[in-house]
């Protein structure tokens, strides 16, 4: 990969990641699309994962450390993980639903790790759900920061793309 393309791609998840420290409606931020956008433009696996995890940890070092964070990079993990699937099957349809999955498990873990040891929420089947439902309204504003951000970035890339040839990615040489 070239070093304009990887410093492209680092400067756009940074910004995404700064992006954090503006006023913004709650849970309308980049941190699905930052890490999906991560796994899925850098061919080395390492750049892949801490590229969007140091620009997750600077925002958060700005914004300021708070209980569960955890629980948000390990689902950061998995959606990077998720990224590196979509490698290679970079189109809308994909990136659309890989989107959607995204705000999906990062709703899932988030409200789970919320759960136990709760004072506020039983400890059975039932709190582990009132828990979900009491997140259910804040998981809408999740989806359409995944949904924008996705849209920012990979489109972005694209555009960019197909305007600055150095910045493509090279074809994969033929086996």
């Amino acid at each position: 990969m070239s070093k304009p393309r990887h410093e492209v791609l680092a400067a756009m998840i940074l910004a995404a990641a700064m992006s954090r420290l503006v006023p913004h409606p709650y849970n309308f931020a980049p941190i699905g699309a930052l890490a999906l956008f991560g796994g899925a433009q850098f061919a080395d696996r390492r750049l892949a994962m801490l590229v969007p995890l140091v620009a997750m940890l600077l925002s958060d070092l700005v914004l300021g450390l708070y209980a569960g964070m955890g629980w948000i990079y390990g689902s950061f993990v998995l959606i990077v993980a998720m990224g590196r699937l979509l490698r290679r099957r970079r189109t809308a349809w994909h990136i659309a639903g890989a989107s959607v999955s995204t705000s999906l498990l990062f709703f899932a873990v988030t409200n789970f790790a919320v759960w136990p040891g709760s004072t506020k929420y039983p400890q059975t089947l039932a709190g582990l759900m009132d828990c979900y439902a009491a997140g259910l309204p804040f998981f809408w504003n999740t989806f359409l920061g995944d949904g924008f951000y996705s849209l920012v970035l990979f489109g972005g890339l694209a555009l960019l793309e197909s305007r600055f040839a150095i910045l493509r990615e090279p074809a994969p040489e033929p086996i």
